[in-house]
């Protein structure tokens, strides 16, 4: 696995697989992105006092579960900040639904045992939508907020393309899209609708990029 994935010197852009320092950075980018997600305003109740702490808990306990099953976490960083991130898992190599038993129990006891619950129906539902056998799926995205709508989402997206090229044996890459802006956003890079999958009360687009 190549540690560059990207690299644009008149911007001063790279992308590349994160290091352990750069979990941490990652997680607060994956907090900002998905706050106001409905999948996760419904799982964690985005009502309740608890919600925050419970939605931190559950991107923190997923980074550590991506990273412990070695599982392809891109950065995206301008000089040497990191301005996005991206995590995906194959779908028949490290992280299941069920993922491993140190996961689920933290999980348990930091967001509660019906949102794990339910962040495990949520995953079984999606990947079980995706009509492929060998694929990756594009877990999580986030770009800083004062870095989006300045390209570096397309930047981040062509990261994903390379490191697809890495794995010749996978069909493509899916994603779950809940809301207009981002099914607009995987739209225009490549990314074909394939079916609207709901998830208890909340309906959104599964997405897929094949290979070409």
């Amino acid at each position: 696995m190549n540690a560059e994935l990207l690299v644009d010197d008149k911007v001063d852009i790279r992308a590349s697989y994160l290091v352990a320092e750069d979990l941490k950075v990652a997680a607060s980018l994956l907090y900002q992105a998905y706050h106001d997600d409905p999948v996760f305003l419904e799982i964690f109740d985005g009502d309740n006092i608890d919600y925050e702490q419970r939605l931190r808990t559950s991107i923190r306990e997923e980074l550590g579960a991506f990273w412990h099953a070695k599982q392809p976490i891109v950065g995206l960083y301008l000089g040497e900040t990191m301005v996005g991130v991206a995590c995906l898992n194959k779908s028949n190599d490290g992280v299941t639904s069920g993922r491993f038993w140190h996961w689920r129990l933290k999980m348990l006891l930091g967001a509660g045992y019906f949102s794990t619950k339910q962040m495990i129906e949520k995953e079984d539902i999606v990947i079980s939508s995706v009509p492929m056998k060998n694929f990756h799926m594009l877990s999580f995205i986030a770009i800083h907020p004062l870095h989006q709508h300045h390209g570096f989402g397309h930047y981040l997206m062509a990261a994903v393309n390379t490191l697809l090229d890495e794995h010749p044996d996978s069909e493509g890459v899916a994603v779950y899209a809940t809301t207009e802006k981002y099914q607009k956003f995987f739209s225009g890079v490549g990314y074909q609708l394939v079916k609207n999958v709901t998830v208890g009360n909340i309906s959104g687009s599964l997405m897929i990029h094949y290979r070409e």
